[in-house]
């Protein structure tokens, strides 16, 4: 499915974007606005929060099955779209906060 493609590459690029604010941070530079690091840390920890999320709601729809292994097919089928419903829901959450606040970032980077 694309959307797990797409959602994979974007969080590469947050992991860049943070990897290459801390390398112009350690090379002197500066934010025009103090509030840019706050953006900038934040998009790292909403991509790892909302990482944590999806394994939790695939968790807490599997809550009440016992045995996958004894479901029929379709029962099986029926589970396995309502968790990955579920975790596409998370994630699309966290995918838009992270470009909020990307965007944010942008906006306070002053460079």
């Amino acid at each position: 499915m694309w959307f797990w493609y797409v959602l994979r590459v974007a969080q590469a690029v947050v992991v860049v974007q943070v990897t290459l604010g801390l390398i112009l941070l350690g090379t002197g530079h500066r934010a025009g606005d103090e509030l840019h690091y706050a953006y900038g840390i934040s998009l790292l920890v909403v991509t790892l929060v909302t990482e944590g999320m999806r394994a939790g709601a695939a968790q807490r729809e599997l809550e009440d099955v016992e045995d996958v292994e004894a479901l029929t097919p379709g029962e099986q089928r029926a589970v396995a779209r309502r968790v990955v419903m579920r975790e596409m829901g998370v994630m699309t959450i966290g995918a838009l906060l992270v470009t909020t606040l990307a965007l944010r970032a942008a906006m306070t980077g002053g460079g």
